[in-house]
């Protein structure tokens, strides 16, 4: 039985179409904001609904977080929410083949996300006093599976959930026969780039370390820029007996150009650094070693501006060498799938090249320092905008070429963290710890990640999927090895959770 919506006519034509009774007044001033799929969910008992999710993946929208006005969450009551007529009809609507109207409701907002456009909780858009019982059957959850992953992610669920239980082999048997792995959701194409508003002062924030050569490059691209920045802000943490002083010559450039040499260690501590210099309406962070064409930070103002969102990342291409040019760049993104050239949620925050307005990053209080010496300090940035009710999206528009050379950047610190013994240099997050001859493994930072966002739950799952993964991964013929190492493997995951308690306890620190 297809679901009957309503229509609704915006003030520029648009048809909104919904079920329930939403506030209007508020639904216009939506439509012309980021968002395609509207609802209020959490209190009408979907916060947090098909949990069974992590079982395929923890990311950015695993879960639906607290005291947030508006977020993203894929989690769409069908009863009480409005979409976007264009994206309904080339989503095609709900999907008749689960058997439950809330699955169907679920599938439809996690296609959404998937397909490049944006669903989100409003709170306070619908005010229904229905809170519904939430009942997705075993079938139905494994045709989602089956449709939406790999199979790998439906057996790791019953393995998890219990292997021993009939129900579960029963329904992934049942919905391996009936359904397969579905890849042809559409793709939803950008919006047309409105002509750029007003004249916003723009801080471009440049953290470097033995690459001024990189940097002179990048300062030239920007220079090059047809909407150029207000300032460029370079931190170097260049060691003093490998500065190069002579090549930071900025008399040339057409924008205002802060040098602070840092005497600090970390990427982390470098960006707040520079952003306590800056003084622009948007805030552009990238790395060192990257090209960018010319309406690189036009692109991503008009982006930000059409959309009216106040985040969003560019394109990170990878270059194949570090002698590429911008004309590689063109290739690159004339052969690129069409998947990826596409808007909506970005799933993750790239330090390389993303835009966000300065009066959020203020909010956060720059970047969290216990992430220096490790991984995940872009993912911590990314995600604690979202916990302030901010949707960071995924802009194609602005790209940039990433170099990657083998020498220089802040990861000559962090590289580091490889070594035991005697020769090994300490690491921020090992505080007043040292690692002796147990090497945490993954980074302390990345289970810090887990434990600072979500919870010990979401950790144990992400141990099971670590040590699966260590496990199975690369050919079957080495697995009895990895097997013989498993208790290592634990002992290690063991201390990096020790190291991440340890940063817990201190809290985020931004100095």
């Amino acid at each position: 039985m297809s679901i009957q919506l309503k229509e609704y006519i915006t003030a520029t034509g648009e048809v909104i179409l919904y079920n329930g009774i939403p506030d209007f007044d508020r639904l216009e001033l939506l439509s012309n904001g980021y968002g395609d799929v509207w609802h209020s969910s959490f209190e009408q008992g979907y916060k947090n609904a098909f949990p069974e999710i992590v079982y395929q993946t923890i990311e950015f929208y695993t879960c639906d977080f607290d005291g947030i006005e508006e977020g993203v969450s894929w989690r769409v009551n069908p009863n009480q929410f409005a979409v976007r007529k264009l994206v309904w009809d080339q989503l095609e609507g709900f999907d008749n083949e689960y058997s439950s109207t809330q699955m169907k409701a679920i599938d439809f907002g996690y296609r959404a996300l998937v397909a490049g456009a944006v669903p989100l909780y409003v709170n306070g858009l619908f005010k229904s006093d229905i809170k519904d019982e939430i009942r997705i059957s075993p079938k139905d959850r494994h045709a989602f599976f089956i449709k939406k992953f790999k199979i790998d992610h439906a057996l790791f669920m019953i393995y998890r959930i219990g292997f021993w239980k009939l129900s579960e082999w029963n329904a992934f048997f049942y919905a391996k026969k009936k359904f397969k792995l579905n890849r042809d959701t559409p793709v939803l194409s950008p919006r047309k780039l409105n002509a750029l508003d007003g004249n916003p002062k723009v801080s471009y924030i440049i953290p470097t370390m033995m690459r001024q050569e990189y940097t002179i490059q990048l300062l030239n691209d920007l220079s090059a820029q047809s909407y150029k920045p207000t300032q460029v802000v370079i931190v170097d943490a260049t060691p003093v007996d490998a500065r190069k002083v002579e090549l930071y010559q900025f008399s040339d450039f057409p924008f205002e150009i802060i040098l602070k040499w840092q005497e600090t260690k970390g990427s982390c501590r470098a960006r707040n650094e520079a952003i306590d210099l800056c003084t622009g309406d948007y805030l552009i962070f990238g790395d060192d070693d990257i090209r960018i064409p010319k309406d690189y930070i036009e692109n991503h103002l008009r982006f930000l501006q059409t959309y009216n969102a106040s985040a969003c990342n560019g394109l990170d291409v990878r270059a194949d060498n570090e002698t590429q040019n911008l004309d590689v760049l063109d290739t690159k993104l004339n052969n690129m799938a069409k998947d990826l050239y596409t808007t909506g949620v970005a799933l993750f925050f790239n330090n390389a090249n993303n835009c966000v307005k300065r009066e959020y990053v203020n909010k956060l209080v720059g970047n969290d320092i216990n992430y220096d010496g490790g991984y995940g300090e872009d993912s911590d940035f990314g995600l604690s905008l979202i916990k302030l009710g901010i949707t960071v999206l995924q802009n194609p528009f602005a790209a940039n070429l990433h170099l990657k050379p083998a020498t220089g950047g802040y990861r000559f610190w962090g590289n580091q963290a490889s070594v035991l013994g005697k020769n090994r240099k300490k690491q921020p997050w090992e505080l007043d710890v040292p690692v002796k001859w147990i090497r945490p493994l993954p980074s302390p930072t990345v289970i810090y990640f887990f434990l600072k966002h979500y919870d010990r739950k979401l950790l144990s799952e992400y141990r099971y999927k670590y040590m699966v993964s260590y496990l199975f991964k690369d050919s079957i013929w080495l697995f009895p090895i990895r097997f013989i190492k498993l208790p290592l493997r634990q002992l290690q995951f063991k201390k990096a959770v020790f190291y991440a308690d340890k940063l817990i306890q201190l809290g985020k620190r931004t100095k």
